[in-house]
Formats: C-alpha cells, sequence, structure tokens
C-alpha cells in the first residue's frame, strides 16, 4: 500500500500546530492588564522557566545515560541500531509540548483577569482558547513524530518482518515520551504542591488571609507550580498517553496480520489508528470553536459549553470512523468483509468510555453533585471527617471507570472479532488489535479534550492575578467561577488518561510479547519447542509463545512478577507522597519565619521575599523527583534480568490493575476535596474563614499530593514499565539463556 495516507497524518499534524500558533497569536493580542498585573505575571513567568530549565538539565542527563546503553545494546545485537535515536527524539518532543503549553499559560493568566474584567465570557474564551494551544500543539508533535519517524523506518528497514521492526522500533520513541512525562509530572506535581500546601496551610489556616494573598510570600511560587505541574507536566503526561495508543495499536496491527494472505492487509491495519487520530485534529479543531457561554452562566452553563464542544467532536468522530474503516477495509472479502464495521465498533466503544468515565469523574468531583457537597458538609466536625469522607468518597468511585473499563475491553474484543468469543490465535490477536484501537478512540479528540484540562490552571493563575492586583472583587468571583470548572475539566483529564493508559497497557502486553520474539530470532534462537512441536520463532502464535513460557497463574514466578508490579504503585505514591510532605514542610518553615520577622508584611506595608520561596520549591522538586522516576525505569529491567520473561509478564499485569484503580481513587479524592473547599467559599457552611472552611483546606492540602503528584503519575508509570520492558527484552533474553 503507497504510504500516501502517512502524508495525510503529517498534514494534520502542520494543521494542528498551525492553529496552535494562530490561537498563541490571537491569545497575545490581547491587553494583558495593568502595569501591577504584568508584573505580577512577569514574577510567575520568569519562575516557571526557570525551573523548567534546571528540570530539563538534570533530564538530559538521565536520557544521555540511556541513550549510550541502548546504543551498546545494539551493538550486541540486544537492539536495533534506530532504538537510541528513537527514544531521544520521544523524549525531546514530549518535553517540547510541555514547554510549548507552558510558556502559553503564563502569558495567557494576566490576559484572562483582564478579559474577565469586561465579562465571563471574554475570560473563558481567553483561557480556554489558550488551553487549546496545550490541547493541539502536543497532538500536533506527537502526530509529527509518529508519521516522520515511519517514513525514515520504511526506508531504511529490511523487507523481513518489516512492519514489526518498524512499529516496535517506534515504540522505544514512546518510551522517551514516557520517560520524559514521568519526571515532568513528578518534578511538576513537587514543585506545585509543596508550594500550594505550604500557602494554604499557614496563610488561610494560620493568619486567616485569603487565597493568592499578596501578602503570602508562597503565592508566587503556588502560581509558578500551576504552570510547571499543571500545564507542562500535565502536558507531556497525555502527550505519551496519545502517542503510547497510537503506537501501541500500530505494533498490534503489524503482528495480527503479519500472516494474513490478503495483499496489503498488515498495512492498512497499521494506518488505520494513524488515520483516526489525524481525523480527529480537524473535528477537535471545529469543537473548540464551538466554546462559548454567556455572562450570566452559572457552573453547569459552564460545564455544558465545554461539554458541547467535546461531545461534538466526539460524535463527529464516531461517524466519521465508519468512513475511516470503509476507506481501508470496506473492499475486502472472505474472512475481513466484515472488519470495517466490526472495528469501528471498537472505536466506539472507546469513546463511549471515555464518555463515561469523564462522566463518572465530574459526578464524584464537581461541586454541583452531592458527593463533593457531602464531603463539604463534613467540614461540620472538623478536618478529620473531612479526610475521612474524602478518602471514601475516591474508593467508591473507582467502581464505575473500572466496570467501565472491563466492559469496553471485552466489548473492544468482541466487536474486532465479529462477537466471536473463541481464544483461538488468530481470534485473540484481532481482538487486542480492536482494545489498542479503543485506546486510540478514547483519545482521538484529544486536542479539545486537553484543551478543558489546560484551562484549569490558567484560570487558576488568573485568579491569583486578579488577587494580587486588587482588582474588583466581581472579577476575582467569575475567575474563580472558571477556576472551579477548571478542577472538575482537570479531574476529566485525568481520568481519560487513566482509563486509556489501562487499555493501552493492555495493548503493550502483546507488543512485548512481539519484541520478545524478535529478539530470540536476533540472539539466535529460531524454533520454540511446545508440546513437543517445533514452531518458528518468528511465526509463533501468542498462545504458542505464552505456553512455551509457561505463562499463568499457577506459574509462582508470575504471581512474584504480580506482587512486585503492585507493590510497585504503592511504593512509587509512597515515595512522591512523602517527597511532596518534605519539601512542603521546608516551604511551611519559609513562610512562618517570612511572617515572623519580617516587620509589616501582614500589614502590606513590605514585600515578601517571593523568590526565596521559589527556590525551595525549585531545589525540592529537583532532589525529590530523581529517585522514583529512576525506580520506574530499573525495576523492570531488574524483574526481566531475575525472573525473566514470565516475571515481567507479571509485573506489568500487576502493575496494570493495582496502578490503575489506585490511579482513580488518588485522583478523585483529590478533586472532590478542591471543590469541596471551593463549595465552602462560595458561602456554603460558613464560608470563607470558618472553622469549617479551615477544615476543607486541611482535606484539599492532603488531597493536592492526591491528585496532582502521586495520582497522575501513576499511569505514566504503568506505561513507562511496559515500554521499558520491550526496549529491554533483548536483554531479558540473553541473560536466560547464557
Amino acid at each position: 500500500m503507497s504510504n500516501s495516507i502517512v502524508y495525510i497524518v503529517l498534514a494534520a499534524s502542520i494543521l494542528a500546530l498551525t492553529f496552535a500558533f494562530i490561537f498563541y497569536k490571537q491569545m497575545m493580542k490581547e491587553d494583558e492588564g495593568t502595569d501591577l498585573m504584568k508584573k505580577i505575571a512577569a514574577h510567575v513567568r520568569k519562575g516557571a522557566m526557570a525551573y523548567l530549565k534546571q528540570q530539563y538539565k538534570v533530564v538530559i542527563i538521565v536520557f544521555a545515560v540511556l541513550a549510550v546503553l541502548f546504543f551498546v545494546m545494539s551493538l550486541f545485537d540486544l537492539q536495533n541500531g534506530w532504538v537510541w535515536f528513537a527514544f531521544l527524539t520521544g523524549g525531546f518532543f514530549s518535553g517540547l509540548a510541555g514547554f510549548f503549553g507552558m510558556k502559553t499559560a503564563t502569558y495567557a493568566s494576566a490576559r484572562t483577569a483582564n478579559a474577565a474584567r469586561k465579562s465571563l465570557n471574554s475570560g473563558l474564551k481567553v483561557a480556554f482558547r489558550s488551553g487549546a494551544v496545550m490541547g493541539l500543539v502536543v497532538v500536533g508533535l506527537a502526530l509529527l513524530d509518529v508519521s516522520v519517524w515511519f517514513l525514515v523506518l520504511d526506508h531504511f528497514v529490511g523487507a523481513e518482518d518489516h512492519l514489526i521492526v518498524i512499529t516496535t522500533t517506534m515504540l522505544t520513541f514512546g518510551m522517551g515520551a514516557s520517560t520524559q512525562a514521568l519526571f515532568a509530572r513528578v518534578g511538576g506535581g513537587i514543585y506545585t504542591k509543596a508550594a500550594d500546601v505550604g500557602a494554604d496551610l499557614v496563610g488561610k489556616t494560620e493568619y486567616n488571609i485569603p487565597e493568592d494573598d499578596p501578602r503570602n510570600p508562597a503565592t508566587i511560587a503556588d502560581n509558578v507550580g500551576d504552570n510547571v505541574g499543571d500545564v507542562a507536566g500535565m502536558g507531556a503526561d497525555l502527550y505519551e498517553s496519545y502517542a503510547g495508543s497510537i503506537l501501541a495499536t500500530m505494533a498490534l496491527g503489524a503482528s495480527a496480520f503479519a500472516t494474513s494472505a490478503v495483499e496489503g492487509m498488515q498495512y492498512k491495519a497499521v494506518f488505520a489508528p494513524m488515520l483516526i487520530a489525524a481525523v480527529g485534529v480537524l473535528l477537535s479543531i471545529i469543537g473548540i470553536f464551538l466554546v462559548k457561554t454567556n455572562e450570566k452562566a452559572g457552573m453547569k452553563e459552564l460545564l455544558g459549553a465545554l461539554s458541547r464542544g467535546t461531545n461534538t467532536a466526539a460524535v463527529l468522530i464516531a461517524a466519521a470512523t465508519f468512513g475511516i474503516m470503509y476507506f481501508l477495509f470496506g473492499k475486502e472479502t472472505g474472512e475481513y468483509a466484515n472488519m470495517w464495521w466490526q472495528t469501528s465498533l471498537s472505536v466506539v466503544v472507546g469513546l463511549l468510555a471515555g464518555v463515561i468515565i469523564g462522566k463518572a469523574t465530574e459526578y464524584y468531583t464537581s461541586q454541583s453533585y452531592k458527593p463533593t457537597q457531602k464531603v463539604a458538609e463534613s467540614s461540620k466536625t472538623g478536618p478529620a471527617t473531612v479526610i475521612i469522607s474524602g478518602l471514601g468518597l475516591g474508593m467508591l468511585s473507582t467502581a464505575i471507570p473500572v466496570v467501565t473499563v472491563g466492559v469496553a475491553i471485552i466489548l473492544a474484543y468482541l466487536c474486532a472479532n465479529g462477537f466471536h468469543i473463541e481464544f483461538t490465535a488468530v481470534n485473540l490477536s484481532r481482538g487486542l488489535y480492536g482494545i489498542g484501537i479503543a485506546a486510540v478512540g478514547m483519545l482521538s479528540t484529544l486536542g479539545i479534550t486537553l484543551a478543558t484540562d489546560a484551562y484549569g490552571p490558567i484560570a487558576d493563575n488568573a485568579g491569583g492575578n486578579a488577587e494580587m492586583s486588587g482588582l474588583d472583587p466581581e472579577v476575582r468571583q467569575r475567575t474563580d467561577a472558571l477556576d472551579a470548572l477548571g478542577n472538575t475539566t482537570a479531574a476529566t483529564g485525568k481520568g481519560f488518561a487513566i482509563g486509556s493508559a489501562a487499555l493501552t497497557a493492555l495493548a503493550l502486553l502483546a507488543s512485548y510479547v512481539e519484541e520478545i520474539k524478535l529478539a530470540l530470532v536476533r540472539v539466535g534462537q529460531t524454533t520454540l519447542e511446545v508440546g513437543g512441536d517445533a514452531i518458528e520463532t518468528a511465526k509463533a502464535s501468542l498462545v504458542d509463545f505464552m505456553n512455551y513460557y509457561n505463562v499463568n497463574l499457577m506459574n509462582p514466578i508470575v504471581l512474584v512478577g504480580i506482587f512486585i508490579g503492585a507493590m510497585m504503585a504503592f511504593v512509587f505514591c509512597g515515595m512522591t507522597m512523602n517527597a511532596v510532605g518534605r519539601a512542603a514542610q521546608k516551604m511551611v518553615e519559609e513562610v512562618r519565619r517570612q511572617f515572623s520577622t519580617i516587620k509589616g508584611i501582614l500589614q502590606g506595608e513590605a514585600e515578601p521575599d517571593y523568590e526565596r520561596c521559589v527556590a525551595i520549591s525549585t531545589k525540592g522538586a529537583q532532589h525529590e523527583m530523581l529517585v522514583p522516576s529512576i525506580l520506574a525505569i530499573l525495576v523492570p529491567i531488574l524483574t526481566g534480568v531475575i525472573l525473566g520473561v514470565p516475571g515481567v509478564l507479571g509485573l506489568l499485569i500487576g502493575g496494570l490493575s493495582t496502578g490503575f484503580v489506585l490511579a482513580v481513587f488518588m485522583a478523585n479524592s483529590g478533586g472532590a476535596w478542591d471543590n469541596a473547599k471551593k463549595y465552602v467559599e462560595e458561602g456554603h457552611f460558613g464560608g470563607k474563614g470558618s472553622e469549617n472552611h479551615k477544615a476543607t483546606v486541611v482535606g484539599d492540602t492532603v488531597g493536592d499530593p492526591f491528585k496532582d503528584t502521586s495520582g497522575p503519575s501513576l499511569n505514566i508509570l504503568i506505561k513507562l514499565m511496559s515500554m521499558v520492558s520491550i526496549v529491554m527484552a533483548g536483554l531479558t533474553v540473553t541473560c536466560h539463556l547464557l
């Protein structure tokens, strides 16, 4: 098949980047407001860029070491020679997506606050279009990298197992993106939550001063943190989710149809996820233009405005998928005669699963619904009951996403197989391809979904700028409405990322098997002995492979791997939570010191030392992010070396199942605590400054690392462990052949 489809994908990436540039230029034309507003925005911008520069210095060292390792592995035929370079480009583009998004956000916050002086709709438009820059940059750069890499490898890779080698090599690009995303999420999350917890615990609960009050020394660091954690970190996070789902499904398509006698089927299966993502870019842009509201809009109206854009894009991509699949598979006959509509249904399943997870997240975290209001009500009896009710809410909230993903996995599998439940080798391969393409469907409208997510921290910073600049209370009321909505959309975005991670990680398990087979061939093991039969390694089915390695629940090595994977989710969260705690403790001590030693600070007669608090967050994040991130890379390598292939598969299964549920729990608990605080601040249960308010502030500070550091990092951990296992497959095989 001609590579003309790849050029369509390349054109879609350029279209996304073009509109991102247009929205950026439109935002920059907006007035930034008063001189004080400009000064505050400049402080935040300077702090954010300084942190990102320090973070990239650490990340570059890690990437250099890993790239050298992969290059050395290629010299010993443990990996092909493109892997080290693919790894670097994946990390580069992931970091670039976060950088562009954060740069836009730091310029947009003051402009959003100034636009909110005119009307709520004006503020929403500036914040949302600025968030759209992040969404379109992420999908644009991801599709650019995927399409260019495919064209390059298609030209240079030899004829034998051509597409399988290409797609498994491209998964290394996904590992680079995941590694960068983990550093960005963990480092940014530690930074922002150390500042946020320090600002809230001392400012709100001890000194009764408002959020973002300029007298609070940690307030600039807090606003910087919103950008480095919730924008740069989130952008890198969803970049790797989006790219990972496409790459994993391409690899599954190459392996599932490798033995097909129908000419071009393997190419079509590889091109399908790329083409769906490309069309999703265009439909996301259409959805972005549909987001607007009126001046008197409340929370439900604002949610409705965003839902109108995202739902329209989702409906359009569902309809377009049938056209895409008919274009690719509509003329096939025989066993593939109905593949076009069967695979389309798998995509629709993924879209519906994403919508259900999003709505469930909204229900459990929005202050418009009873669960979060109940958390706020529990403040009547103090912070302990706020924390208890938030934990209970988070645990209960896991049910709908888990059941939804479980049903989606089964339905996507059945749809791709024409509703045949048999687990034959052919059905298993096609079913896994259906599951992978369902993940692509879930993230196909990421351009607008991420826009609704990225707009939240922009609105949050706009509120901070309005408070510190002394704008009219009406302006702060408008930015608070936008911020509260942003908390809900951010939680929904995390739900999408976590849900897609579950589907993508399952697809990556199958990709791991394919890479192990390639590794066996590279080291000279051309046959597998299964049940007394010699099977050619490269053509062994997934079932044969599992039988050869005795991968089943009765194998104690598999069970040990499952336990290690489950443990990794908790150990990783424990390390990142403690990291936030240590950094926050230093921030609290510094804020208390400044309040007690700088005379006139509480009276507004002296300026706090903002730079000192920024430095504490920066240093804390740089110091604390390294160990948990390195651990996520080392554990899969050591598991492969010590326990072999069965242990690694167990590790990935345990990490996926435990990490998915734990991530949903933490993200939703944190979101509910945050919005419970905002619900009280609106005047319920005593309002701002009351004892009930202080209780919800404590709950919010506990929830901060839940929802912005540990929770969202778990979906990256799940996929990174899979990607590392795939890249290190050659080492695993070699160690157990010696």
